[in-house]
Formats: C-alpha cells, sequence, structure tokens
C-alpha cells in the first residue's frame, strides 16, 4: 500500500463541501491484475479503511468470540451501575422498607439516602485512575468488585439510617473503580471498526443492570417483610462476583501494554485478535505504529495528581470540551428524573406500588430497546448529528409531558387531588416514556464511546476518572435536587430541562467533534488542528472494486476534488 504523505493530505476535505460526482468506472493494476472499479467511497480515513477491508477479521473465529467476552465481562461492569440506577427508586416505595426507614418518597432524607451514592463514586474517581493506569484495566475491575461487595453487606444488614448510608457510600466508591477501568478496556481492546458497538454495548450494561434490579423488585415486593428490599440488595454484588472471577482469564489492554513498555506483548494481542494471526497484517502495522508515535513514554500516567494535559495545551482542551459536554449533558438531559420513576408514576395517576414497580420494568425495557438499537448503528451513525437531534427531540418530547402534567395539575387543583381526565395521565406517561427511548438511543452508547474516543491512551484512565467525577457531582444534583424540586413544585421542574436540552444542542452543534471512523491515535491530528470541529469534518476518498476490495486511496482537498491519488 502506498502511503499518503504528511497527516494534513490523509484528512483533507469538509463534509460541508458536495460530494463529488463518482468518476467513471477505471481500470487500474496491481500486481499484475487488471480490476474494475465498482464505486468511489468517502470515509473519514483512506488508509485506515484499506486495512480494514484488507484484514476481514472473521467475527466468529475464536478470537474473536474472546473479544466478545472481554467486552461483556467489562459489560458486567456497568451492570453493577445500572442495578443501582434502577434499584433504589423500587425500594423506596415498598411499604416493608418504609416500616424500617420511615423517610417517605420525596424530601431532603430521600435525598441524602441517593445522593451518598454519588459522593462515594465522586471521592473514589481519583484513585481509581491510579489503580487502573498502574496495575492494568483488570486490577481496576476486580478491586471496583471487592469494594461493591464490602458495600452490599453493609446495607444488606442495615436496621438504621445513618448504616444505610454508609453503604451507600461505599457502594459509590467501588463503582467508581470499576467504571474507570471498564470502559478503557472495552474501547482499547477493540478493533477500529468494532470501536463504537464495543464502548456502546459495554454502556448498555446500564440496562443489563436496570431491567433485572425492577424485576427482581417487582417480585420481592410481595414477600412482605424486609427480605423484599434485603434480596435485591444482596443482588447488588451478582454482577461483581462474576467479573472478579472471570476478569484473570482475559488478555490485558494492548494500548496499557504498550504505555507501560511491553510492546511485545501488545503486539502479539494485536496480531492475535485484529490480525487473523498474521504479523504482516496492515491493520496490525499501522495500529503498531500509531500507538509507538501516540504513546508517550514519558511516565505523565504514573504521576497520580498530573492531570495538566487534559487542560494546558490546546489539544488536552478540546479533548476534556468533549468529556466536559457528555458527562455533563448525558446526566442532566432530564434523565435525572428516572431515579424516581415511582414519584413521577404516582404524580401521574399511578397509585398501586406494583403497578408503579410494573411501569418501572417497562420503562427501562423500552429504553433498553432504544439503546440497543443505537449500539447496532453506532460504527456506521456520525456521532455529531446523532446528538444535535436526538439532544433536540428529547427537549420536545419533555415539552408534551410537562405540558399535559400542567393540565393534570389545574384539574387536581379544580377537583381535588387524584380527581383529573386519565387521558391526559396516559398521554404524560407516553411521552415521558417516548423520551426515555429517545435518550437512549441518542446517549447511553455515546456516553461510553465519546469520552474514550476523546481521551488519548496516556491520559485515559486519569480523563475517566475526571468524567466519572463530574458524571456523579451532577447526579448528586440530580438526586438530592429532584425529591426536593418534585415535593415543592411538581411538574413544573421538568420545564427546566425542556430548555437546557435545547442549549445543549447548540452546543453539540458549536463544539462537537466527530470521531467516528478513525483510529483512536489518528484523532490527535483532528485536536491538534486549530478548529478541531471543522477537522473532524474532512474526509478521504477510496475506489472500491467490484468485490470490494480498495484499489485506489484519495484524499480529497477543500473544493471537493482529489488532491493526492495511490493505486494500491
Amino acid at each position: 500500500m502506498s502511503s499518503h504523505g504528511s497527516s494534513d493530505e490523509k484528512h483533507a476535505i469538509s463534509h460541508s463541501v458536495e460530494k463529488a460526482p463518482a468518476s467513471p468506472e477505471v481500470t487500474l493494476t496491481s500486481a499484475g491484475k487488471a480490476k474494475k472499479a465498482k464505486k468511489e467511497k468517502v470515509v473519514h480515513n483512506a488508509e485506515l479503511y484499506a486495512a480494514i477491508q484488507e484484514a476481514n477479521i472473521n467475527p466468529y473465529s475464536k478470537e474473536s468470540l474472546k473479544l466478545y467476552l472481554s467486552v461483556f465481562i467489562a459489560f458486567c461492569c456497568a451492570c453493577a451501575n445500572g442495578y443501582d440506577g434502577s434499584l433504589m427508586t423500587s425500594i423506596i416505595a415498598m411499604k416493608s422498607y418504609q416500616a424500617v426507614f420511615p423517610v417517605g418518597d420525596t424530601g431532603p432524607l430521600v435525598s441524602a439516602i441517593f445522593s451518598l451514592y454519588t459522593v462515594g463514586a465522586m471521592v473514589g474517581a481519583p484513585f481509581a485512575a491510579i489503580l487502573s493506569d498502574r496495575y492494568g484495566r483488570r486490577v481496576g475491575m476486580f478491586c471496583g468488585g471487592v469494594v461493591i461487595n464490602i458495600g452490599m453487606i453493609i446495607i444488606s444488614t442495615a436496621m438504621t439510617t445513618p448504616q444505610f448510608i454508609v453503604g451507600r457510600f461505599v457502594l459509590g466508591l467501588g463503582i467508581a473503580i470499576m467504571t474507570v477501568a471498564a470502559p478503557a478496556y472495552a474501547i482499547e481492546i477493540a478493533p477500529p471498526h468494532w470501536r463504537g458497538r464495543f464502548a456502546g454495548f459495554y454502556n448498555c450494561g446500564w440496562f443489563g443492570g436496570a431491567i433485572p434490579a425492577a424485576i427482581v423488585t417487582f417480585g420481592t415486593n410481595y414477600m412482605g417483610n424486609n427480605w423484599s428490599w434485603r434480596v435485591p440488595l444482596i443482588l447488588q454484588s451478582a454482577a461483581c462476583v462474576l467479573v472478579m472471577g472471570a476478569v484473570w482469564f482475559l488478555d490485558e489492554s494492548p494500548r496499557f501494554l504498550m504505555a507501560n513498555g511491553r510492546e511485545e506483548e501488545a503486539i502479539a494481542f494485536l496480531v492475535k485478535y485484529h490480525g487473523n494471526k498474521d504479523p504482516n497484517s496492515a491493520l496490525v502495522r499501522l495500529e503498531v505504529e500509531e500507538m509507538r508515535e501516540g504513546i508517550k513514554l514519558d511516565g505523565i500516567d504514573k504521576v497520580w495528581w498530573d492531570y495538566r494535559p487534559l487542560f494546558l495545551t490546546h489539544n488536552g482542551r478540546w479533548r476534556m470540551a468533549q468529556v466536559l459536554m457528555i458527562s455533563i449533558f448525558g446526566q442532566f438531559s432530564g434523565n435525572g428524573l428516572g431515579y424516581f420513576n415511582t414519584t413521577i408514576f404516582r404524580k401521574l395517576g399511578v397509585t398501586e406500588v406494583p403497578q408503579q414497580l410494573g411501569y418501572n420494568i417497562l420503562n427501562q425495557g423500552i429504553s433498553a430497546i432504544g439503546a440497543l438499537t443505537a449500539v447496532t448503528l453506532t460504527d456506521k451513525m456520525p456521532r455529531r448529528k446523532v446528538l444535535i437531534i436526538g439532544t433536540t427531540l428529547c427537549s420536545f418530547a419533555l415539552a408534551a409531558n410537562s405540558g399535559l402534567s400542567a393540565v393534570i395539575a389545574n384539574q387536581e387543583a379544580e377537583r381535588g387531588e387524584g380527581n383529573f381526565d386519565l387521558n391526559y395521565g396516559k398521554g404524560a406517561l407516553a411521552s415521558y416514556f417516548l423520551f426515555n427511548v429517545i435518550f437512549s438511543f441518542t446517549y447511553t452508547p455515546l456516553q461510553g464511546v465519546i469520552p474514550t474516543e476523546a481521551l488519548e491512551t496516556t491520559m485515559r484512565a486519569k480523563g475517566l476518572a475526571a468524567s466519572g467525577f463530574i458524571v456523579n457531582a451532577v447526579s448528586f444534583i440530580n438526586q438530592f435536587a429532584t425529591p426536593i424540586a418534585l415535593g415543592n413544585i411538581g411538574y413544573k421542574y421538568i420545564f427546566v430541562f425542556v430548555g437546557w436540552d435545547l442549549f445543549e444542542a447548540l452546543m453539540w452543534y458549536l463544539f462537537c467533534v466527530e470521531s467516528q471512523g478513525r483510529t483512536l491515535e489518528q484523532l490527535n491530528w483532528v485536536y491538534d488542528q486549530p478548529n478541531p470541529v471543522k477537522a473532524s469534518l474532512k474526509v478521504d476518498k477510496v475506489v472500491l472494486a467490484d468485490d470490494g476490495t480498495v484499489i485506489e486511496t484519495a484524499a480529497r482537498g477543500v473544493s471537493g476534488n482529489a488532491d493526492r491519488v495511490d493505486a494500491i
């Protein structure tokens, strides 16, 4: 394969320029064999696309199945987090829980029970980065599981509110350690063209935990005693036990190995899993070359306190901007209301606890469908467009919900509490479910993809730790403020997110860097440009033969014409 010369030549056209007409069918020669050109294809990086086509990784090989197992174990780490996200909203609604902990379903005490989990996660985030960078992604996942199990023992044996709250704090500490290591691991082991699906599938582990938690609490509610809430709390450790038992049978991340001077092991991993066991694979050679160039062996990842590269350079600030936006917007787009689904359902006319828990299962199920649908498309859909359009639609769905809730509130003011037209309640429920589907499609996969793609290898664990701190800080606001706001101003709180989501869509339009279709190391070129947003929209051109192989690559200029053409 011919080189493209400078990296500027590799990324030379903007999406904003209209695509030039395909050239007429031509015949090129490679190794004496003529191939007919079938069509032109616009891609973000021609050299990577050609290497991927040549590698042709078998998705059903033993090596690929081992990769799937590896990302499934990372997925289980997200399950542990999602389990808690659905757990407490159901437990708070149980009469047997309220008999032991008479805290109600709104107010400051409920805020403390929910939010101490996120405080623990905020405290644990810096330590998570140290473990993951110094000892490896697998050690981080294992240690997180140990801490979560300790938290489970404390909380499931509690008979006083202070002990219960301490248990929540320890659980948050453990989940921070686990969810810094796991997404980094998932994205670093993935072949470039599977990266979006791997990271997106990891983040869908939220529903892998939330749905079982909703089902378990629905069933145990009928036990009618303290085991109604103790059993779901004990089962919180199930995913962690699986992770702790399986993680040592997995291979370590090749990028962690390369960053720690273990280059031979890193190359062996890439040959085995990305190159069909061919050490001369173009994809392996491309990845190794770029990892060598992109990973700094300057020890910055070994200095636990040094976060300066994320803020003191042009490249770092733009990378951190992506992390900040997805971390804040992914938690504060109205989805934080989901922690209090049963309270929201009650305000919309669903008054029986079994009905509330049943609707919670339904909400988690349809949200999961939205998220998993997006995962299958993540490696094909441009991240930027999805975030802009999806966030705008989230605002519209919440506007419908809050408008219908206003009608319900007005009818209750005239007729008395609980007396309103149930059709309005059904409409409000439907719009709330619609919001959750749209949000899950838009954000759930990309919450795992965007920060891990935006961060380079030696700062990935620290960046994810910073992301975890921000996510949990915003979650703290959600979990502490929402029960108080729902108690004081009810549906009017939802109006806040209608306007905020429109602001988020504008921010995505102005500052979102498109990362789809490039290797993690190639993104370094994008972030080094004066305007990374514009640079990220530049594309290359490849010409495909009838059998789908790449026979010609060309970097395009701003005019839409090829600046350079190379025959394969």
